[in-house]
């Protein structure tokens, strides 16, 4: 898995995932460092030192099981961290924490080139030129949380709200007009949805250009720790080396942190706040710091965080946020509602949305947008209590057209076709922008709300609103 020197030790305490190492003579290795425990016959078990103990022993983080794993077990001692495949040979391949293969083509060639998984971030530099937007086809998205080009993106939602179909939508828009690298990180996910990506990538012909990268929910807390580093790596070659855009798609980062918080107490670490490791802004930011532009190509990440309990106050959701570009929020509430995809106008934010970068026409649409909106949330609670007739003249006119803008911007998704039996179709900004200029202006007044929900563009809408009063006419 990695070179290893001379340097010799033995096992001397195994805790499930804690491994304590002695060594007899010579210096310990350095923290992060990668070391092979022999495991009788088998493959070597891979561990990577998190502390010294003190002169002579080290205690380390398995990365694999260690079932079957003793005491006394020689280990050989690394050169360095754990280093794994990258490259064009890894394109289409599905890996693990370690680079080894998990598809059914076989072991990568032996003269693959390597890369550690730990590497300082990109130098910061001065920021030359308008920021370019990356556009995903979602109206809501691009019109209220626009992505950027070398940036980062989170979306943010509690169980069962729509992250990862939002993550595979945003794949398949993105896989005809995207020309670079694209590196799938699955942190801590089920088994079952590992499966299902790499199907689903074969049968839309785009593996080729894509690496899977796997560290599921039933290995060990070190591999879901280290999965993401893996990738990163995987993505700065690409980067680097060959100066290809890559688009790094990671679901989910909470699990990070959650792996993060295990090895920590495996450590026997104390706690911090809401039982959190004390170095989880530290160890957010090594992640998040490396995903940056180098000027020649960049590194474009898209990550879903599972939001615990709904709590956006949660460190773990803090952390991770204060990093990224473009906040996409997903409400339960509007997912009870139907709203689909449940991005949550209000809540989402992104840095981009600003005259000077995706210009004056488009801040102004998506405030009336927000606006609109936020105005409806206020009158919801006299709505529900007094009903539509106790408002004002211009209040119901501007609640009638909030409902129809909220489910103007709902979409039908390409990966959700199979359940739902429409077709999903990526939107273009301008046609998005177009829509809710119409809608806020009062062009679909007097038509049914439903023609508005799960369409394309306005004039899907229209001919929809059309051929709904032709069929009442008939009737």
């Amino acid at each position: 898995m990695t070179t290893v020197s001379s340097a010799q030790g033995s096992v001397i305490s195994i805790r499930g995932a804690v491994v304590d190492i002695a060594f007899a003579q010579g210096p310990l290795p350095p923290i992060n460092d990668i070391l092979e425990v022999d495991s009788a016959g088998g493959d070597p078990v891979l561990v990577e030192v998190q502390a010294h103990l003190g002169q002579t022993s080290v205690r380390t983080i398995a990365l694999q099981s260690t079932v079957g794993m003793k005491r006394g077990a020689p280990v050989k001692g690394g050169s360095g961290p754990l280093t794994v495949p990258v490259g064009d040979a890894v394109l289409g391949r599905l890996l693990d924490v370690t680079g080894k293969t998990g598809d059914t083509r076989g072991p990568l060639p032996g003269n693959v080139p390597r890369q550690p998984i730990h590497r300082p971030p990109p130098p910061l530099r001065p920021y030359d030129g308008r920021p370019e937007l990356f556009l995903t086809g979602i109206k809501v998205l691009d019109l209220l949380a626009p992505f950027a080009q070398g940036g980062k993106a989170a979306m943010f939602g509690g169980a069962g709200v729509g992250k990862t179909v939002l993550v595979m939508e945003l794949i398949h828009a993105m896989v005809a007009g995207y020309n670079g690298i694209s590196v799938f990180s699955g942190v801590g996910e089920r088994s079952r949805e590992g499966h299902e990506m790499l199907m689903d990538m074969t049968g839309a012909g785009v593996l080729d250009r894509t690496v899977l990268v796997y560290g599921q929910m039933n290995e060990p807390p070190g591999a879901r720790w280290r999965v993401a580093m893996t990738a990163l790596a995987i993505a700065e070659h690409f980067r680097d080396e060959q100066h290809k855009d890559v688009l790094l798609l990671m679901d989910n980062v909470f699990r990070f942190v959650q792996a993060g918080s295990e090895v920590s107490g495996l450590l026997g670490r104390l706690p911090s706040r809401v039982g959190y490791q004390p170095t989880l802004a530290t160890e957010v930011a090594e992640l998040q710091e490396r995903i940056a532009s180098t000027g020649a190509a960049s590194i474009t990440a898209i990550e879903a965080v599972y939001v615990p309990a709904d709590d956006f106050t949660d460190p773990a959701v803090r952390a991770i946020a204060s990093h990224v570009d473009s906040m996409v929020v997903l409400s339960r509430g509007m997912a009870a509602d139907g709203i689909y995809p449940a991005v949550d106008p209000i809540a989402s934010s992104s840095i981009l949305l600003d005259p000077l970068i995706v210009g004056e026409e488009h801040v102004a649409v998506a405030n009336d947008v927000r606006g609109a909106i936020e105005h409806y949330r206020e009158l919801q609670d006299v709505i529900a209590l007094l009903g539509m007739e106790e408002l004002g003249r211009d209040d119901r006119l501007l609640v009638e057209r909030a409902r129809r803008l909220q489910r103007f911007l709902t979409q039908p998704f390409a990966v959700t076709e199979a359940f739902t039996g429409i077709k999903g179709c990526p939107v273009a900004l301008k046609d998005t922008i177009a829509g809710c200029r119409s809608i806020l202006e009062g062009e679909a007044d007097g038509w049914d709300e439903a023609s508005l929900y799960m369409v394309g563009t306005f004039e899907e809408a229209r001919g929809k609103q059309e051929a709904a009063q032709k069929s009442q006419k008939v009737a």
